[in-house]
């Protein structure tokens, strides 16, 4: 039968480089790993065929002479003939994070447990001037009945039968052999003869852990408050992860934050923009009064120095800016309508009172006369 193009078994372009290559390659290694497709031929086949694909293009002078000849070129060096690769390099690199290393990986031993992540969603007050919260998280803690051993009480676990208490086994695949972790006892060399009732052999059990969790004044949405030790518990006497708490920030109906500063909008009567006035702003720490002076226009900024959030690092407060919003006003009845339209016929011909709006028609003039 004849041999597929091993750019086509790889699923790359003939100009890929090494990084591509070896990215399709460990795609199609771990789909049709034998591990994972017991007594599955095709699969095999497939896993073969990835093998040798790589093992020509990964090689720069063979895959120049494939290139060059096609499968001619380089059917003298396949079989691990004195001008082969190291398969044992090539497997033990692309392998080691799935199957526990390719080149002689040692015993299994003591494992750290699995850190956790936990969402805390806070109030911008509690935020602002911290707090202290009581959580509830579920998550692996050692099993009391075996004491986290896995065996049941009385008993011990025993030598692994697969690999003989080594560890790791030896995969035979065609023209080359590889040493991986031992599937049954994931490296330890022991296996449970008796699992306890409890943890099923685990030598952890699920539980849920109520924690207090001190919140610093300052933070803001996506800062971590690490717990050290707080996570899963290790296996075979492991030490145990840690707890990384996420804070979540809900909105505001008032403010809005970026870093150390905060905003907000203050609607202001038409009469007031106009006239100037004093108004009642809310910040995190009670009202305060800010000056409206006369001929306001939408969109301008007051700066109230120091009321915004004082940085979890350390620092200076922010500052809080407040947007003046001029709002227009509705429902009128019959006597404000005619004093505003006697004020409306007052501003016709004076163009100094509305500096933007004459601005803004000279403009539009002048645009129209060019065209």
């Amino acid at each position: 039968m004849a041999k597929r193009d091993y750019y086509e078994v790889l699923g790359v372009e003939r100009g890929a480089d090494e990084a591509e290559l070896k990215k399709a390659y460990r795609r199609l290694a771990m789909k049709y790993h034998p591990d994972r497709n017991p007594d599955d031929k095709s699969a095999e086949e497939k896993f073969k065929e990835a093998n040798e694909a790589y093992e020509v293009l990964s090689d720069s002078g063979k895959r120049t002479a494939y290139d060059q000849y096609g499968h001619a070129g380089v059917d003298q060096s396949m079989g691990g003939g004195a001008g082969g690769a190291n398969f044992s390099d090539i497997f033990g690199d692309v392998f080691s994070d799935f199957f526990g290393g390719g080149r002689g990986g040692g015993r299994g031993g003591p494992q750290r447990g699995s850190d956790l992540r936990y969402t805390l969603e806070l109030n911008l007050e509690e935020a602002v001037r911290g707090t202290t919260v009581t959580i509830r998280v579920p998550t692996l803690v050692h099993c009391k009945t075996c004491d986290g051993s896995g065996a049941k009480r009385g008993t011990a676990p025993v030598t692994c039968t697969t690999c003989g208490g080594i560890g790791q086994v030896r995969m035979q695949q065609g023209f080359f052999s590889v040493q991986q972790t031992c599937p049954r006892c994931h490296g330890s060399g022991k296996m449970i003869a008796d699992p306890c009732p409890d943890c099923r052999g685990q030598g952890r059990v699920e539980e849920h852990k109520t924690l207090s969790v001190k919140v610093p004044a300052g933070v803001d949405s996506g800062d971590r408050i690490r717990l050290a030790g707080e996570g899963e518990a290790g296996t075979l006497g492991g030490p145990p992860g840690d707890l990384y708490v996420v804070v979540s920030v809900r909105e505001h109906p008032i403010f809005q934050r970026d870093g150390k500063h905060l905003y907000c909008e203050v609607p202001i009567s038409f009469a007031d923009a106009a006239l100037g006035g004093e108004l009642e702003v809310p910040t995190l720490d009670g009202r305060v009064k800010l000056k409206i002076p006369e001929g306001s226009q939408t969109g301008k900024l007051f700066r109230l120095r120091g009321k915004g959030v004082a940085p979890v690092r350390g620092g200076a407060a922010g500052d809080l800016m407040c947007r003046v919003v001029v709002e227009t006003p509705v429902n009128l009845s019959k006597r404000q309508r005619e004093l505003l339209e006697e004020f409306r016929g007052s501003l016709q011909g004076n163009s100094s009172h509305s500096p933007k709006a004459s601005g803004w028609f000279e403009g539009m003039k002048r645009f129209f006369d060019d065209l």
